[in-house]
């Protein structure tokens, strides 16, 4: 069976590796890579995108890291049940007419008894910045 340690039900230092463990999976900008932490049904609202299951997270994901370039993501702890997860986070990212954007949000998360992600409920709001005031390089 598949499995993504650790699993719940988490404690808060299992929460923070769940957490750090994202933020590097989607650093990495590998759409299959991030993938694998999600059910083969997962559930995602992302903005006003509904993606449902890897295969829709895939083609998602390789769209997003085509026009978001030189992505950079940080993830904050914000709370957590037995099963879920609720993070604050940002991101930059630069358009491919050398625009650079902040976008900041909030993540809930609900874990399936095998560590993998079963739903993920994403609000986000972008904000044009300068090169200058960038806090990820």
């Amino acid at each position: 069976m598949e499995q993504k340690h650790p699993l719940p039900p988490f404690t808060l230092e299992t929460a923070l590796e769940k957490i750090q463990l994202a933020e590097d999976a989607w650093n990495s900008q590998d759409p299959e890579r991030v993938s694998k932490a999600y059910t083969i049904d997962s559930e995602w609202r992302n903005r006003d995108q509904f993606v449902n299951g890897r295969e829709e997270i895939v083609k998602f994901l390789s769209g997003k890291w085509e026009r978001e370039l030189n992505y950079k993501l940080k993830k904050e702890y914000w709370a957590h049940t037995e099963n879920r997860i609720a993070v604050r986070f940002e991101y930059e990212y630069q358009t491919k007419d050398g625009n650079w954007f902040r976008a900041y949000g909030n993540e809930n998360w609900e874990f399936d008894e095998n560590g993998l992600m079963q739903k993920r409920y994403a609000s986000i709001n972008d904000l044009a910045i300068k090169e200058e005031e960038r806090k990820f390089k």
